[in-house]
């Protein structure tokens, strides 16, 4: 059997040929390490690969088959996992200088998760440094490349991730969002990217286990591969005490559902954002889509006043908890983006907390009111198509300016402040040949229909199968 065309199989098809016996782990995995030294060079998405280690993995993996045991629904299944999760044993560098050489003692529960699925780690993903900003590129390991244009961004943080998938190099892949970064790389990367609920993965370690703003979880070529992988990743844990309750198991379901007469808020420009017009004129296109899917689509949206403000409040404070000892003590180390996030989060006042915590709470309660008669949103993934590498991050959209380097993610941020799921899903492509993806938001903790949802239109579409250039040569 060809290499090409293991790599080429979804993550679910490759897991159910695993189980029927049609190929091994071994090949699987052989054929995933041949690919990764074929494309990685290119579009540098891996930048920690423990091919030995793999391929031990990928042998026991086998043994367990032989030997009947149980096996867990990825079992077989190659991942890397970003690098701001803790791996032990492996370095984890969170794409900064100062950690260029950290080897944790401890796996963060989504890769524990993972492995007990059966998935074999073999090795890291590339990220921004420390996660900030939805643009792949570091001090340590240098920029990752949107593989539809090397040119291009691939967006980030979970930008490695993202590109691994769209180069066949990986079927599965792990990340996490706080403004975007599960959303962002899938858009500009033609793969999926689903932003669960908060508590719907568990995160630990975990120093404020309380805060719902930033969650981890799932990335996939396909919309079947994410669901596959939260049933391996969802479920409770009290460590994390936003957990939620209901088992993972849910995501193993039929994810078919008639959708005639089901309401959806239709707003390709997310109301008066600036959003590029090749942006919104390839969504605008899809609405005939979903009317075609039976669905009731009218032009609304709720009202996200204080989102960004909201946004900017808590993502400050966060970065204050994160690196106001790191910035006293390796300050050269850090990226000015870094300094400044973290010197806003040091400004702010117990007053500023508590309003912005009572806007959130009131955006909320608007929008579970509106969501209350609509099912759904539908929303742009991100304002511009993928920009040049080389450029930090937008400045300016339609002529209007962008006041701090995360504004042109508005878009996605506005969607975690509301702490509901949203996945994005393939959608066409700019003139030029640049992904363009569709936001698919539901509602409270409705983690499951907004998969469903995303299955119906990636079903109608088929926008997942298209290539990157980088593959065709």
């Amino acid at each position: 059997m060809a290499n090409q065309e293991i790599c080429n199989w979804t993550a679910t098809e490759m897991a159910q040929r695993i189980r029927g016996k049609e190929v091994s782990c071994l090949e699987v995995m052989q054929a995933h390490l041949q690919q990764i030294e074929q494309m990685n060079p290119t579009v540098n998405a891996i930048i920690t690969l423990l091919p030995e280690r793999a391929l031990e993995g990928a042998q026991a993996a086998d043994d367990a088959i032989a030997r009947g045991d149980d096996l867990g629904p990825l079992h077989g299944l190659p991942i890397a996992h970003k690098d701001l999760v803790p791996t032990k044993g492996i370095r984890t560098t969170y794409g900064s200088p100062i950690y260029a050489d950290e080897i944790p003692r401890e796996d963060g529960l989504i890769v524990q998760r993972l492995r007990q699925g059966g998935a074999i780690t073999i090795g890291k993903t590339n990220v921004p440094e420390f996660g900030a900003g939805s643009q792949t590129f570091n001090e340590v390991f240098g920029a990752t490349l949107n593989p539809y244009d090397m040119t291009k961004t691939c967006g980030g943080s979970s930008g490695g991730a993202a590109v691994s998938l769209a180069c066949r190099m990986l079927p599965i892949a792990d990340g996490s969002d706080t403004g975007g970064s599960l959303r962002n790389p899938a858009n500009f990367c033609n793969v999926v990217g689903f932003r669960n609920s908060p508590g719907r993965v568990p995160v630990w370690p975990n120093d404020i286990g309380w805060f719902p703003i930033s969650v981890q979880g799932a990335m996939g070529r396909t919309v079947e591969d994410v669901a596959l992988q939260l049933s391996a990743i969802a479920g409770p844990d009290d460590r994390h005490p936003i957990s939620i309750a209901e088992p993972a198991s849910i995501f193993a379901e039929p994810l078919e559902r008639d959708f005639k007469g089901v309401k959806i808020a239709w707003s390709p420009s997310f109301g008066d954002l600036p959003v590029d017009d090749r942006v919104s004129s390839v969504i605008e296109a899809q609405r005939s889509t979903f009317e075609t899917l039976g669905c009731q689509v009218d032009e609304k949206l709720p009202d996200f006043r204080d989102a960004d403000e909201v946004f900017k409040v808590w993502r400050a404070w966060r970065f204050a908890i994160g690196y106001q000892q790191l910035i006293k003590t390796n300050r050269d180390q850090i990226k000015d983006t870094v300094i400044w996030n973290t010197e806003e989060g040091l400004k702010l006042t117990g007053l500023e907390l508590s309003q912005a915590e009572v806007k959130r709470t009131s955006l909320y309660h608007r929008v579970r009111e509106f969501m209350q008669e609509y099912e759904y949103l539908i929303l742009p993934v991100n304002q511009v198509p993928p920009f040049d590498v080389n450029q930090p991050y937008i400045e300016e959209i339609n002529g209007v300016a962008m006041e701090t380097y995360i504004d042109w993610m508005k878009s996605c941020y506005y969607v975690t402040v509301t702490g509901l799921p949203a996945i994005s899903v393939p959608c066409g492509f700019t003139p030029e040949g640049l992904p363009v993806g569709v936001q698919i938001v539901g509602r409270h903790q409705q983690d499951f229909g907004v998969l469903q949802l995303a299955y119906a239109f990636q079903q109608a579409t088929r926008f997942v199968d298209q290539l990157p250039p980088l593959l065709a040569q």
